[in-house]
């Protein structure tokens, strides 16, 4: 990974139209799934039982691989795969740490409804909850979330597009705050 990088001001303004009052962001570029799989370990070291990640990015864009670097940085059991058809799965952890609950909103439709069925809120306090697709689905669930926008890099002569992705998180609410997303970087 490289640097962190600082979104532009029209990124800030377009983070601020997309998440509201994102009180903390950071921008890094990844190389490869490796790399992509890596800070989802990293950033398992700033989760706790109550937060909410939200995955927003493209088909293919790395978002379970992601999501399989915060299962092992989370201890938990079981191989992190994409829940597309069963919606949500829950990974308990395998020593004292929070289970994983990962959901693929993918197909379910805008209503609250069918995301209230999923009692996420209940599962919220005890454990960390990953979700592919949520925006606009899950954000009443807490006041205090991290987005992670993955988007495939263009325009880089350097490197092989298919692999490089930029991802902007935006810590929201208190939570976030303090917390150093740029120190993610490796």
């Amino acid at each position: 990974m490289e640097a962190p990088h600082s979104p532009a001001p029209a990124d800030a303004a377009t983070l601020a139209d997309t998440f509201g009052p994102a009180v903390n962001t950071a921008g890094l570029t990844l190389h490869s799934p490796e790399e992509m799989r890596e800070l989802g370990r990293r950033l398992a070291k700033l989760l706790r039982p109550g937060d909410l990640v939200m995955l927003t990015g493209a088909l293919g864009a790395g978002k379970t691989t992601l999501t399989r670097g915060l299962g092992e940085g989370l201890g938990v059991r079981g191989a992190v795969t994409s829940p597309t058809f069963v919606i949500a799965r829950v990974h308990p952890p395998l020593g004292d740490g929070p289970p994983l609950v990962h959901v693929d909103a993918y197909r379910l439709g805008g209503g609250l409804d069918e995301m209230e069925d999923l009692d996420l809120d209940v599962s919220l306090p005890d454990s960390v909850i990953v979700v592919e697709w949520g925006e606009g689905k899950v954000e009443e669930l807490s006041d205090d979330r991290l987005h992670l926008v993955i988007d495939r890099a263009t325009g880089d002569a350097e490197h092989d597009h298919d692999d490089v992705r930029k991802v902007t998180l935006a810590g929201v609410g208190e939570r976030w705050a303090d917390a150093d997303l740029a120190a993610l970087a490796l």
